[in-house]
């Protein structure tokens, strides 16, 4: 019938709403969901609450760690061996009471780290630790200014940063915005992309005005060119 709609065609209005969640700007590019973008898993879990009761304890632990040291002034030895003396009494007075209690003695668990899971934690360090150098070098030995610029702006924030806080107070801090930050972002992810992709947008209109004045009217100096002539 001519007066029906035609319902082979996709609606303008739809086509547009599938092109706009196409091309919804999300915080880092991220494509996947939060939880796949942390790469799923039981730490995914950890990181955005799953596991309630994993979670509330690593973060009351590293606040209780972060008290000790910090406030009360404990020292990391003291700490280990005080861990240690507690740990070797508690096992040696259960053991012994358990054999007068249920006539056979304690049955501890003999503790072994897989191979695979060391293997895979030095493998995991050591690309890790190549793709920073090989980021250093590159930086260093390349022709790109630009690079070298936020590199040094990255560096000089991070070491204000350092400056502010001791070492362990700086990795607690990033600890609790591990176990905090995710799960608001996951929360009200609409919200926040919104407001990041209005700051990306004032920060490309700063560093094109900084391009255009400054950068660009640096002198390039063709390093190969003067090496061969000299």
């Amino acid at each position: 019938m001519s007066g029906d709609p035609d319902l082979s065609e996709p609606s303008e209005e739809k086509v547009h709403n599938e092109e706009t969640e196409e091309e919804k700007f999300h915080l880092f590019g991220r494509q996947k969901p939060v939880h796949s973008a942390l790469g799923g898993g039981r730490p995914a879990d950890v990181i955005l609450w799953r596991n309630k009761q994993i979670s509330a304890a690593l973060l009351a632990g590293a606040t209780v760690i972060w008290l000790l040291f910090e406030r009360i002034g404990y020292h990391l030895i003291t700490f280990i061996c005080h861990c240690l003396i507690l740990s070797l009494a508690t096992l040696f007075l259960w053991s012994n009471l358990s054999f007068f209690v249920n006539k056979a003695p304690y049955n501890f668990p003999e503790i072994v780290l897989p191979e695979d899971l060391c293997m895979s934690a030095a493998r995991l360090l050591t690309d890790r630790c190549n793709k920073a150098f090989a980021i250093f070098r590159a930086v260093a030995v390349g022709k790109d200014l630009k690079r070298l610029l936020y590199a040094i702006l990255v560096l000089w924030v991070l070491s204000i940063i350092g400056g502010w806080f001791d070492f362990l107070t700086l990795v607690y801090i990033i600890f609790v915005m591990i176990l905090t930050m995710p799960l608001l972002y996951e929360r009200h992810e609409d919200q926040v992309d919104s407001y990041a992709l209005k700051a990306k947008s004032k920060l490309q209109k700063q560093y094109s005005k900084l391009d255009e004045k400054v950068l660009q009217k640096l002198p390039k100096v063709p390093l190969g060119a003067d090496n061969k002539q000299q």
